[in-house]
């Protein structure tokens, strides 16, 4: 046996290594140290001596809670989180719910054209959120938008969707109408691989298409349904982009709208990286806790139905 052959296993074991390097430097890079740093900033403060003049003037030191208690008891954050739970109570269940509904139509037997219709409805997923957020913008201004011409020769009331209590309907509109698609096609892939065997049985039963969608297919994806609403939760409590884009077209978007706009703002607008950091970490426990509350409740659920 020759030297060649006794190396072989060892550069078999440390292949999966060096295939996983990259991702790895990449994950430490751009997601793990950039993690640290926030940690690290949220726990200092800037103190300023005498009037702040001087090279020496101001000094970087240890403020231990501080910048989480003024996060805490922050009215604006805390209002912004309030408008985005309103925000998600809008779009979770209408994206998921139409998202489930197409999926159930593209997965009959009678349905035409089904590639087409599959990529016409998540078309619009793989536009970015800026630009969507720019055309229904646009469109949703009375002055350039061609339905609020219509309504004005029909004589019918032109509703501002961008003021007051319509402007939750006008951002939610923009996030169902860019993720359904996506959610469809989860779900979709989901129905896909249930057995046929399961449909035929239930027609020999004399099943009907609705109770075989609302017994058999709907439960059998209640995995992708989790998947999906979790995904969904998480979109929901990161909005920016829908917000931000729409302030410049209406007064009702303030710069701490959502709180990671409140970040945004206090980062780069006030330049207070440190209570900036304070805010976004707890967005992050928030999300991971709401998160894990959701898994947890799915799991627990799921162990909790008999087994047929």
């Amino acid at each position: 046996m020759t030297a060649a052959s006794h190396r072989r296993p060892g550069r078999t074991r440390s292949a999966p290594f060096v295939f996983l390097l990259p991702a790895t430097l990449l994950f430490i890079l751009f997601l793990a140290l950039p993690i640290c740093y926030a940690l690290w900033l949220s726990f200092r403060r800037v103190h300023v001596h005498g009037l702040g003049l001087g090279a020496h003037a101001r000094s970087e030191v240890w403020a231990g809670l501080e910048n989480y208690a003024d996060a805490l008891t922050d009215s604006e954050l805390l209002h912004g989180a309030m408008r985005v739970a309103g925000y998600g109570c809008i779009v979770v269940p209408v994206m998921l719910g139409l998202a489930l509904l197409l999926a159930l139509m593209l997965d009959t037997e009678r349905v035409r054209l089904a590639p087409f219709t599959r990529l016409a409805i998540f078309l619009p997923y793989a536009i970015p959120g800026v630009v969507a957020a720019l055309l229904w913008g646009f469109l949703y201004l009375p002055d350039v938008s061609p339905f609020y011409y219509v309504l004005e020769k029909l004589n019918l009331p032109q509703p501002d969707l961008l003021d007051g209590g319509p402007l939750y309907l006008a951002l939610s509109n923009i996030a169902v109408w860019g993720g359904t698609g996506f959610n469809m096609i989860v779900i979709y892939t989901s129905l896909q691989a249930i057995p046929a065997e399961v449909y035929e049985a239930a027609k020999l039963d004399g099943a009907t298409p609705l109770q075989i969608a609302l017994r058999i297919k709907i439960p059998m994806v209640a995995p992708s349904l989790v998947l999906t609403f979790f995904f969904s939760i998480i979109a929901t409590l990161q909005v920016f982009s829908e917000p931000t884009t729409l302030k410049p077209l209406t007064n009702s978007v303030s710069t701490t709208w959502s709180p990671l706009m409140k970040v945004y703002r206090d980062a780069f607008g006030s330049g207070d990286l440190y209570a900036a950091a304070a805010e976004a970490v707890l967005i992050a426990i928030a999300t991971l806790l709401l998160s894990f509350g959701v898994l947890r409740t799915a799991t627990r659920r799921n162990r909790q139905e008999p087994t047929p």
